[in-house]
C-alpha cells in the first residue's frame, strides 16, 4: 500500500510516496517522479545549492552516455554500500538516486536507507521517464 506525504527539500515542497510492504519486505525509502525532481532542480539557486544530493547509480559506461543535469556523483548500484561515504551526505540529508528504469536505484535507495540515511528517494522510471518527458540530458565534459 502506498501513502502520500509531503516533504520540504531545499525550500521546495515535493510530493513523495512512501512505499509499503511487498512480499514481506518493508521498504523505507521514498519515491519521487521525474516532474518532482525536475521542479526541485529548476528552483535551485545553483546546482550545488539544491538541497539534496543527486546520484546516478548506473554503470560508468551508461553514465558517460548522458545523465540528468545536476547529478553530483556516479556510483554503480553494486558499489553503493562500499562507496556511500563518497556522496558526502549526513544521515539526515536528502539523497536522490536514479538508474535507467528505477529497478537498480530502488536497490540502491533501500541499501542507503539500511545504512541509516533517513531521506532517500528513488526516481520512479529514472532515466527512461526523464527522457520520455523530454527533459534534457547532460554529457560528461571531455
Amino acid at each position: 500500500m502506498k501513502r502520500p506525504g509531503w516533504l520540504l527539500i531545499g525550500g521546495i515542497a515535493l510530493a513523495i510516496v512512501v512505499a509499503g510492504s511487498t512480499a514481506g519486505l518493508a521498504y523505507h525509502s521514498y519515491v519521487l517522479n521525474v516532474q518532482q525532481l525536475r521542479a526541485g532542480l529548476m528552483k535551485a539557486v545553483s546546482p550545488d545549492k539544491k538541497g539534496f544530493f543527486l546520484v546516478d547509480v548506473r554503470s560508468p559506461e551508461e553514465h558517460a552516455g548522458g545523465f540528468i543535469p545536476g547529478t553530483d556523483l556516479n556510483i554503480d548500484f553494486r558499489e553503493i554500500k562500499a562507496r556511500h561515504r563518497e556522496i558526502g551526505a549526513k544521515p539526515d540529508e536528502h539523497v536522490v538516486v536514479y538508474c535507467q528504469s528505477g529497478h537498480r536505484s530502488n536497490i540502491a535507495a533501500e541499501t542507503l536507507a539500511d545504512l541509516g540515511y533517513r531521506y532517500v528517494y528513488n526516481v520512479d522510471g529514472s532515466m527512461n521517464a526523464w527522457t520520455e518527458a523530454g527533459y534534457p540530458i547532460e554529457r560528461p565534459r571531455r
